[in-house]
């Protein structure tokens, strides 16, 4: 049983199966660090910098249901202030636990490297990107604290940040055996909870074409196998919105797509805007999941549900819980609707080359036809997510993006996390050349911890979502030899592609050698993007 501060934080994180914790080391971290390394089954995983450290605890978050980054005192903590945002914005569970100047410091008052203003302003910054903050300066209170941050990331999905000064870390405590393990806490049903459901489900009754649609919050409440029974029981089809994507099986027979609003297919589009019973689960109503707000969904129709609110028909009720009222739904006994005619993703196709220069279309059209169940594939902002939506992604939780926050420069440090929480899955990373050079020297952190990505580069020259919103020379960028950086690293395989043969033979080469890592840069004109990019980057263009 745990004896000082810094055991008992381990051994909290230990019991939410948190098995790498993610971060850079620094002076007044690295007591904590120490009491890392001796702890058995964690391991702390030095990356090349915080950002990085920050958005590869995110993928591991979303994967293993929680995540954890550990850096120094603000010259570290402000730096993964922008990875911690986005895990707010897309409701990842991931604690900071950032070192600190020492208690008996704080008192005199010393001017120490790193502060900025006074000893609190790393606190009040992260007050703004957290569901919780402390700081454990009282030994008295520090067991209660860590409980009490920890347990609202594990009830919000939501960052929480404790701050850890460094004369804290072997401050002893007694505590009894055998503390009982941080659950979520289960909301109450309420007065009117029967009510809604009966509202719901007479809705859902007389409904000739109900649709359901799925977005991330089913994943991260870990909710998606309800969703899909409930979608079975009642014969339901399904689609996602694109930060819902691989929520649930794009194989299922009753999935649909990706629901885009006015910049996916008509398919989808047409079988959830003509719905009589529009069932939204989880859905965020953000500008990138909506298609510029091109999404067609009715109020009056629709039942609208989230971790913290259901509407139905306009009737709102807050904190109705999300598992609870989608397992009455299913318990109802009403009957299953009449099977319908409903389009499906198009079935993995091989991939035949032409001998004609490469096309952004044609890399998905490359790697769709390799996918395979022991694959996740994570897509940085632009056209490594939109080009990505249609990818047939054959299980759940297997396509990783910030399709909500939109930080360019998440998808190579997040394959690291995603590999480390789900070792039998190789990551397919798909990623802008101005992505990448914002992070992608994390690939070596995968390289140091015997991690095998395939790191697609879409190398355009510069920041290709941008040139069609407003061009100039402030969306280029310097270009890099990018096939040669495994050398660099001395390690892996790297492969410029300019042709369709150059494409296939490549891609053929990576999957099929999971020893090493694999950089493929593709060459492609600077003015080629998905008809999907095209279509967003007019409708955020004519704001700018």
């Amino acid at each position: 049983m745990p004896t000082t501060v810094g055991q008992y934080l381990l051994y909290r994180l230990k019991q939410l199966s948190v098995r790498h914790i993610f971060g850079v080391p620094g002076d007044f971290v690295l007591g904590f660090n120490k009491l890392i390394e001796l702890t058995p089954d964690i391991e702390f995983i030095n990356t090349c910098d915080e950002q990085g450290a920050g958005f590869a605890a995110d993928a591991y978050a979303r994967i293993n249901g929680f995540g954890v980054i550990c850096i120094t005192y603000c010259v570290g903590g402000l730096k993964v202030a922008n990875p911690v945002a986005e895990a707010f914005a897309e409701k990842s569970p991931v604690l900071v636990i950032s070192g600190g100047p020492g208690v008996s410091e704080r008192r005199e008052n010393r001017l120490l490297h790193h502060r900025v203003r006074d000893f609190y302003t790393q606190k009040h910054v992260f007050d703004q990107l957290t569901v919780a903050a402390t700081i454990l300066d009282h030994g008295e209170r520090a067991i209660s604290e860590i409980d009490r941050v920890i347990q609202a990331v594990v009830d919000h999905n939501r960052p929480g940040y404790i701050e850890l000064p460094r004369d804290m870390v072997n401050y002893p405590i007694s505590m009894l055996e055998g503390s009982d393990p941080i659950r979520p806490t289960a909301l109450p049903l309420g007065p009117r909870f029967n009510d809604m459901v009966s509202t719901a489900l007479a809705m859902i009754d007389r409904a000739q074409t109900p649709v359901i649609l799925v977005d991330a919050e089913i994943h991260r409440f870990r909710l998606h196998d309800t969703v899909r029974q409930f979608a079975e029981t009642l014969n339901i089809p399904m689609a996602a919105t694109v930060l819902g994507k691989s929520t649930i099986s794009e194989t299922h027979p009753l999935y649909i797509g990706v629901y885009e609003g006015g910049l996916g297919h008509d398919s989808v589009r047409d079988v959830v805007e003509s719905s009589d019973c529009q069932i939204l689960l989880g859905v965020l109503r953000s500008d990138m999941n909506t298609g510029v707000f091109t999404a067609n969904l009715d109020p009056a129709k629709s039942i609208d549900l989230t971790y913290d609110r259901l509407i139905v028909g306009g009737d709102c009720v807050e904190s109705i819980p999300m598992g609870v009222f989608l397992d009455a739904l299913i318990q109802s006994g009403i009957a299953p609707k009449s099977s319908r005619f409903i389009p499906h993703p198009p079935e993995h196709r091989p991939f035949v080359p032409e001998p004609v220069p490469v096309s952004v279309r044609r890399v998905f059209d490359a790697v769709n036809s390799r996918l395979t169940e022991d694959m996740v594939v994570i897509s940085d902002v632009g056209d490594a997510l939109f080009g990505a939506m249609d990818l047939v992604i054959q299980s759940h939780t297997e396509f990783i993006s910030p399709a909500y926050y939109a930080s360019i420069g998440f998808a190579v440090p997040a394959s690291v996390g995603a590999a480390l929480a789900s070792p039998a899955r190789r990551p397919i990373v798909i990623v802008g050349d101005g992505a990448f050079q914002m992070t992608g020297n994390e690939l070596s952190t995968a390289i140091r911890y015997g991690l095998t990505p395939i790191i697609i580069i879409l190398n355009n020259g510069g920041y290709g979502t941008e040139r069609p919103m407003l061009d100039g020379p402030f969306n280029d960028i310097f270009n890099w030899n990018y096939s040669r950086l495994p050398e660099i690293y001395n390690s892996g395989v790297g492969i410029k592609i300019r042709s369709e043969h150059d494409l296939n033979t490549a891609i053929d080469l990576a999957v099929n050698d999971d020893t090493q890592c694999y950089v493929l840069e593709v060459i492609l004109d600077r003015h080629d993007r998905s008809d999907a990019l095209n279509r967003l980057t007019a409708g955020l263009g004519a704001k700018v």
